[in-house]
């Protein structure tokens, strides 16, 4: 993993969506467990995108800042703590629920079990997986592009 995400970049993250007219953010990790394996978490069939294989990701709530719901998405998705936040691995943009112009923020993380245990504990999905390369086709071609950026980076 490399230096921890600079500041001033993740400061012009937030202009330039406010600037194209984004008016919801949400924020992306791929964490990952030994021989390239990637949590992905499914969501449950009654929810938007139902079906769907993701990253943990979530939104910004109002004051807090991209690495702060990295932080909190991440623990309340998956009980896990976020103990370092490495690469930016780039955006996509989509539409919300509500219809509001989103985009989502990747970032490598690692994380570790909370004090309650060390298996992956779920509150808005119905099941995890720790994917290995055949696997992580199962997401959108949207999150294919980030765990691309993340096997080209790591491949480097």
């Amino acid at each position: 993993m490399n230096a921890p995400v600079d500041t001033a970049l993740l400061e012009d993250l937030a202009r330039a969506a406010a600037r194209e007219g984004i008016t919801k953010t949400v924020v992306g990790a791929v964490i990952t467990e030994g021989d390239g394996k990637v949590l992905l978490l499914h969501r449950t069939a009654d929810d938007y995108l139902g079906g769907l294989w993701e990253l943990p990701s979530g939104g910004v709530d109002g004051g807090e800042t991209l690495l702060q719901a990295l932080h909190r998405e991440v623990q309340e998705e998956t009980g896990l703590r976020v103990t370092e936040v490495g690469d930016y691995l780039g955006h996509f943009d989509y539409l919300s629920r509500s219809g509001k112009p989103t985009r989502q923020f990747n970032f490598t993380a690692t994380a570790t079990a909370t004090a309650t245990g060390t298996a992956v504990t779920l509150t808005e999905h119905d099941a995890h997986q720790w994917a290995d390369r055949s696997q992580q086709d199962q997401v959108s071609s949207a999150v294919r592009t980030v765990l691309d950026t993340w096997r080209g980076r790591r491949a480097a």
